[in-house]
């Protein structure tokens, strides 16, 4: 049986019991600031556990099914082994209210007992043992043995095998129970019954949940007898494509190519680009990873193209968007191997060089760092060849030098009155004998009008989002993630737009709440910052957030109204990156 038809067979066994097919949600979660990606099938569906959303009302039915892209960074470093992967595909079937852990249960064994074919004498099951805080799951105890399942065959354990979520800080949660196959853990079954605070509370839900989820990957190894997920149907065309070499720890080599060369193409797929923070920076710590691995065993240059286009079509059916980006993503893949490889070179030196002086096996964190900020060498990196060689570096060393770095760019950024380098406070101190910070706040605020223009315009044909921003006392610059260069017609509409808005002469407001609450009533955000739990929110033309024309999360400057800005000009709109346009801007 194929990975594709294990798919479809999972899709219409649920399908056929009441569940509504839901696509795929996007790796960069859309509502959920909570998490970096997503990590796991029930994210979309967060609002529905709830109560905030209704699931008949959006889908139909109080119970869906989805074979969602999951993204874990935990398992990063692990990744090469038998069994763990960065992306995979999470099958999972919810519901909102309707069954719980009886049918739950029962939908899993049938599944994999009769459309799966796999023989119950393989399977054993785990459920929660309970604790002071949530009894033992006795019900799920007495399903599995009118199932038929001996009572040797179920194993009670604790908070830390079969207790399930929050995904985040805070969100639904519960017990769980658990199915294995010749040992192998395949299908989580979640009964979510609580919803967890930020403090760790747990609150009964208003209406009980199920959240199932089980790895596409390790199933398909059970169903096709393989012996790891890497010689299964998912991944033995990309392995095969590699241009194997006769070396010492080849075969980790390899499934971390295959793994992170799969990943990294659903994540440009999706809207991720290099950078050096949030999932930007997970994206580029897994080619410059690949990159490495491909030097060691003296690939030729650009090796990761062709392993890129084999995911494309291997993929192209189950996901279209990674046909849609096939440019991007070779784009991507061949442009941070042109900026890393002279850096991998000559920081691998310098580390051969600090090695080779240390008697301690310690690389200090001014080294690691140095490294770092000379080469662009991820500390990741560092720690991983370190530990190749028997070294470790000094975390907490490290941790200092880079805070330390911040604080000096953070400074010299200020000293310049770039991006957002001004706050509130100086503005208030210097407004009036600085038209320098004044004409600042004018461009700030003009860059909120931008960006929620460029949605009004653009946002029904593609997903757009704020890449980056800059701004001086001369122009502002704003990047965003978009396909194609902008038509005439379109740059004349946004431009329209903005001036308009000014024209109006809208209020700006500032208020302070919770992160939590400013996404959920839609305050956007530049998903690449960490934000504390309480934010400034600013909102253009009404302090209702759900009336405004523009919310966004941001720390300042800005003017009081916005006919202060004065006329927008948009001067040039180009490339940035790949998948990602730049705009300039000015105001008059």
């Amino acid at each position: 049986m194929t990975s594709q038809e294990i798919r479809e067979k999972f899709l219409k066994y649920f399908k056929d019991r009441g569940h509504t097919i839901v696509p795929s949600s996007l790796l960069l979660p859309e509502n959920d600031s909570s998490v970096l990606l997503t990590t796991a099938g029930m994210q979309q569906f967060k609002p529905y556990y709830t109560g905030e959303k209704d699931a008949v009302r959006d889908f139909g039915a109080r119970q869906t099914v989805s074979v969602q892209k999951c993204f874990r960074t935990s398992d990063i470093d692990e990744t090469g082994d038998q069994s763990h992967l960065t992306f995979f595909e999470m099958l999972g079937n919810f519901s909102f209210g309707g069954y719980f852990k009886k049918e739950a249960i029962e939908y899993a064994w049938k599944f994999i007992t009769e459309e799966m074919k796999i023989s119950s004498d393989r399977c054993y099951v785990s459920v929660f043992e309970g604790d002071g805080e949530v009894p033992e799951d006795s019900e799920s105890i007495t399903v599995w043995k009118e199932l038929g399942i001996a009572g040797d065959k179920i194993q009670k354990r604790g908070r830390e095998d079969n207790f399930w979520g929050p995904t985040g800080n805070e969100g639904p949660c519960g017990p769980t129970s658990e199915i294995y196959v010749d040992g192998v853990e395949i299908w989580n079954l979640v009964f979510n019954q609580y919803y967890c605070r930020p403090d760790k509370t747990l609150e009964p839900l208003k209406q009980n949940g199920i959240d199932t989820g089980m790895g596409l990957e390790r199933l398909t190894m059970i169903v096709q007898d393989a012996p790891t997920i890497f010689e299964t149907d998912l991944f033995l065309p990309i392995i095969q494509s590699i241009p194997h070499r006769d070396i010492e720890n080849e075969t980790r080599a390899v499934r971390i190519i295959a793994d992170h060369a799969r990943a990294s193409a659903f994540l440009v797929a999706d809207g991720v680009f290099p950078s050096n923070v949030g999932a930007g920076y997970i994206l580029r710590r897994l080619l410059r990873r690949a990159i490495r691995y491909g030097k060691i065993m003296n690939f030729d240059k650009n090796f990761l193209i062709p392993l890129s286009e084999k995911v494309v079509e291997m993929y192209k059916k189950q996901y279209p968007e990674l046909a849609a980006k096939r440019e991007d993503i070779l784009t991507v893949v061949q442009k941070e191997e042109e900026k890393f490889s002279g850096a991998l070179e000559k920081g691998s030196k310098e580390l051969e060089k600090i090695l080779a002086e240390k008697s301690d096996k310690i690389i200090s964190g001014d080294d690691a760092f140095k490294i770092y900020e000379s080469y662009g060498f991820p500390m990741e990196l560092t720690r991983e060849i370190a530990a190749e060689k028997g070294f470790a570096v000094d975390e907490s060393g490290w941790e200092s030098a880079f805070k330390k770095h911040q604080e000096i760019s953070r400074a010299g950024v200020e000293k310049k009155f770039g991006g957002h380098g001004v706050n509130e406070q100086t503005l208030k101190s210097e407004i009036h004998n600085s038209k320098e910070i004044k004409q600042i706040a004018r461009l700030h605020t003009a860059t909120h009008l931008l960006h929620q223009a460029i949605h009004d315009v653009l946002g029904h044909e593609a997903e757009v989002r704020q890449m980056g921003s800059d701004i001086t006392p001369d122009r502002l610059r704003f990047d965003f993630s978009f396909p194609r260069r902008l038509t005439p017609e379109e740059m004349k509409k946004i431009e329209n737009i903005v001036n308009e808005k000014i024209t109006l002469d809208l209020p700006v407001y500032s208020a302070k709440m919770s992160k939590e609450d400013a996404i959920r009533m839609g305050a956007r955000a530049f998903f690449k910052e960490k934000y504390p739990d309480e934010v400034n929110v600013y909102s253009i033309g009404d302090p209702d957030l759900s009336k405004a024309y523009s919310k966004e999360l941001c720390g300042g400057p800005h003017i009081a109204r916005t006919g202060e800005i004065g006329r927008f000009k948009i001067i040039k709109e180009e490339s940035s990156s790949a998948g990602v346009r730049r705009m300039k801007a000015i105001v008059e």
